[in-house]
């Protein structure tokens, strides 16, 4: 990495810069990037999905938030970058404390969305520099074996799958442009493409996503600009007549042609050098949210059924994983990537699955407390007795995206590792049988979630849930479950990851993870609309980590209630031994 930073050093010389941020983004603002905008993890070493560097002169200085802290220590050589948490010591303030009077501060405006350049243009401005938005990225200048941008074909997304034609989307959002007085909205990013048009890729790993850009009119037409070469003879019936085939390299100059435009655009996802040329094409923008996320976010009925169906298979395939490692962890000799491919070996015997949702999080003993763990040859650690074992894993099926976590102890727990997991248990069963108000969003109930760990002066590093897609990323927005403020209300449709957890360092990690749909309810008496959580995950949770004397008597009723729906839906579908081992892994406690 020295000499990386020393030819990023020269190319910024070079360029009249005096430091050059290096976000982990690409041009759609992806947070799973394809190789060749794997910049951060070039100049770092750093392989997490959420982080930032900056280089000056004579110093640098790597971020990442709760969820990497350990990761980042680990593969960052802190002798050449100042490493940092994210929140508790921002970039900001690290900017405004060593860039210097009259330093100017480089980035790419492909790769920042306009929110986020407001904040490092304070942190810039409070040390004495500026901005400066370079013509080339000076990384990409001295980056030699850069891979190829990827240039996967792209598929059509059957409505027997998408529940709804892309005709029908197209229209219905064009509508909400015209009724916000738009004429055109400029659509960046690839999970909205991808539902808008019903169309499916592979450019992003375990991510069915193809990289491209959009024009929407408020008459429902498309400019949909994007590499010719992956969009094939079947693709034209698919899209009809009103989405026209641009090439990607033409998208720049389609945003000058706006000129005469009202155009909405995402400002916190959208990278602003749209705004910038927009702004001089003399358009009119309309900073607003992504027209699409919205309804994305919201599943309808065949898209709600086929995650159940997706969970089904899922469970079967977890459930005899579970079955298998308990057989087989105790006698010694299983380690964290043999595991994770039997897992993943299991997974691909079932319909329907295209890859997994993301790569297999599989950690033993201290690693299971790294919250984004992701095991290597030199990492790998055979599953020993009295540890705990944390697998989070998923499945990218046709007809749904699937995201699971288990804990499981190999061999006698301590007693401190129960207390810790059935905490845990408490927020992960207050969430799934909270009610809750029309207009209540995810920050509004995280707190349930943590109240157990917190009367023991406990707590985790990282947000409660994140959205899920349908067929589309293991982390979708606008909903989330999380500390952090959030203005989108939860509605019906929307899928959320339900993943209290506990972290020790050094020691074991905890996280029970299930997927949820919330769905309306009807409460006797109820003086407003409410809603709650479908549980849609099928696997069972450990019971030997259970510590029955800390559950009330509803929450003992829920687990109950919880592994008999596992143990007969999964039963009819999985093998003589494996159904044995089911029955003995649900049967009711308390």
């Amino acid at each position: 990495m020295k000499e990386r930073l020393s030819a990023l050093r020269a190319e910024m010389a070079r360029q009249g810069m005096d430091g050059f941020i290096v976000p982990h983004a690409d041009e759609f603002q992806n947070e799973y990037l394809p190789p060749s905008t794997e910049r951060l993890a070039w100049i770092t070493g750093f392989t997490g999905s959420a982080g930032a560097a900056v280089v000056l002169k004579d110093r640098a200085a790597a971020f990442t938030d709760g969820r990497y802290t350990i990761q980042i220590r680990e593969q960052v050589d802190g002798e050449l970058f100042d490493i940092r948490h994210i929140s508790d010591e921002p970039p900001k303030d690290w900017v405004a404390e060593h860039l210097g009077r009259g330093g100017k501060l480089g980035y790419d405006p492909w790769l920042h969305t306009e929110r986020a350049l407001k904040v490092w243009r304070k942190a810039a401005e409070k040390a004495g520099g500026e901005m400066v938005a370079v013509e080339r990225n000076p990384l990409d200048a001295v980056w030699a074996d850069r891979p190829p941008a990827p240039a996967a074909p792209i598929a059509p997304h059957g409505e027997e799958f998408a529940g709804e034609t892309s005709t029908s989307k197209r229209e219905r959002v064009a509508k909400t442009l015209a009724d916000a007085g738009a004429d055109s909205a400029v659509i960046t990013a690839p999970d909205s493409i991808a539902w808008l048009l019903n169309i499916r890729g592979s450019d992003v790993a375990h991510t069915p996503l193809p990289l491209s850009f959009a024009i929407l009119y408020a008459t429902g037409r498309v400019e949909w600009f994007v590499d010719p070469a992956k969009v094939g003879p079947d693709m034209a019936g698919h899209l009809g007549d009103e989405v026209t085939v641009r090439g990607a390299d033409e998208f720049e100059p389609a945003l000058w042609a706006l000129g005469n435009n009202r155009v909405l655009a995402d400002p916190a996802g959208t990278a602003a050098l749209v705004f910038e040329r927009l702004g001089k094409a003399g358009a009119q923008v309309v900073r607003a949210d992504d027209p699409c996320q919205l309804p994305k976010a919201c599943k309808n009925s065949v898209e709600i059924e086929g995650m159940r169906a997706a969970h089904r298979r899922d469970g079967v395939a977890l459930t005899r994983f579970l079955s298998w490692l308990g057989g087989q962890a105790p006698k010694g000799g299983v380690g964290e990537i043999a595991a994770a491919d039997k897992l993943q070996a299991l997974r691909f015997e079932g319909e329907l699955i295209t890859d997994l949702s993301f790569r297999t999080i599989s950690g033993s003993g201290p690693n299971g407390a790294i919250v984004h763990y992701s095991v290597t040859p030199e990492s790998d650690r055979t599953l020993g007795p009295g540890e705990l074992y944390l697998v989070d894993s998923g499945g990218q099926y046709r007809d749904g995206t699937t995201d699971v976590t288990r804990t499981v102890a190999i061999g006698e727990p301590t007693a401190e590792m129960r207390d810790r997991f059935t905490r845990v248990l408490k927020g992960h069963i207050a969430i799934a049988t909270v009610r809750f108000p029309e207009g209540t969003t995810g920050s509004h109930l995280d707190i349930l979630a943590r109240q157990a760990l917190w009367r023991a002066g406990l707590d985790y590093d990282h947000g409660t849930g994140h959205g899920v897609g349908s067929f589309l990323g293991v982390h979708e927005g606008p909903q989330r479950i999380s500390k952090i403020p959030n203005k989108v209300a939860l509605k019906p449709g929307m899928i959320v990851s339900n993943e209290p957890g506990y972290y020790k360092t050094g020691e074991y990690g905890i996280r029970i993870e299930n997927l949820v749909c919330v769905t309306a309810v009807e409460i006797e008496g109820a003086e407003k609309p409410m809603l709650g959580f479908e549980t849609l995950t099928l696997a069972p949770i450990d019971l030997a980590l259970v510590d029955t004397a800390l559950l009330t008597p509803p929450e003992t009723e829920w687990l109950n209630a919880y592994h008999t729906d596992v143990r007969e839906t999964l039963t009819p579908l999985v093998d003589g031994d494996t159904a044995a081992w089911l029955a003995e892994a649900t049967r009711a406690v308390g």
